[in-house]
């Protein structure tokens, strides 16, 4: 891959997912090499980026990216080897039905899915989770995300929103651009460290009114045009600094 001519387009997308990949290593969110995070190529042939199967998120690299179909089956036949299809099923659903979700990604985090285990889901415990309130979604556990049967079920599940918990599994993201995949991410991975330290704090918690926390909610949709944009340049500023071998 190193070696082949990519246009510029897809190069700039496979620098910000590389870009992406390293980001959830250094906050935590990574799962050894497990989970995705992938990327709509900008063409008519439904092609995504993943990464390849085997390595660390912070190994990763913008010319590792394999390019894959909606089965996620790679599509050259020297990278097959590197896929792991099942884990695709989540994200193929996702592209496949929602034309804005040009970015899906998909974490086990701690917090994540010991929230993921609450009967009462995430709550509106302060502002990075009333960002969130009556904006994210719930999809029943199947057992490992294997069967394609199941795509048709989580979007459903997902609609319109951009964030859901998969119950006792973990989180999913979507984004128009790799950026604000990335902010919902880690703010819904934060509403969620918030809600086990309020809960470990032994109080009940306090939950603000309802039309407080959808006013909040509001305020936050008022910049969801720019949304990740700013601390995107900031942390690939950071990446240049401490990580810089992802855009190669």
């Amino acid at each position: 891959m190193k070696g082949r001519n990519i246009d510029p387009p897809e190069w700039a997308i496979r620098c910000d997912l590389a870009a992406a990949y390293r980001l959830i290593a250094y906050f935590g969110m990574d799962d050894l090499i497990y989970t995705h995070l992938s990327a709509r190529l900008p063409d008519k042939e439904h092609r995504f980026l993943l990464n390849p199967y085997g390595l660390m998120f912070d190994e990763i690299t913008a010319s590792s990216l394999v390019v894959v179909d909606p089965e996620g089956q790679a599509i050259e036949a020297e990278e097959k080897s590197k896929i792991n299809n099942a884990g695709f099923t989540i994200h193929s659903a996702v592209h496949m039905n929602r034309e804005d979700a040009m970015c899906v990604m998909h974490t086990h985090t701690i917090a994540g899915m010991a929230v993921a285990a609450q009967q009462q889901g995430l709550l509106p415990l302060n502002q990075m989770s009333m960002e969130f309130y009556s904006r994210l979604s719930y999809h029943e556990f199947e057992g490992i995300a294997l069967d394609l049967d199941e795509r048709k079920r989580l979007v459903r599940d997902l609609g319109n929103n951009n964030a859901m918990i998969l119950k006792h599994h973990g989180l999913l993201t979507t984004g128009r651009t790799i950026a604000e995949a990335f902010y919902n991410m880690y703010y819904l991975n934060q509403a969620c460290r918030i809600q086990i330290a309020a809960i470990q704090g032994g109080q009940k918690a306090e939950l603000p009114p309802g039309e407080v926390a959808e006013h909040t909610a509001q305020q936050f949709e008022q910049t969801s045009n720019t949304r990740g944009q700013r601390p995107w340049a900031a942390l690939r500023r950071m990446l240049d600094r401490v990580s810089p071998g992802y855009a190669s």
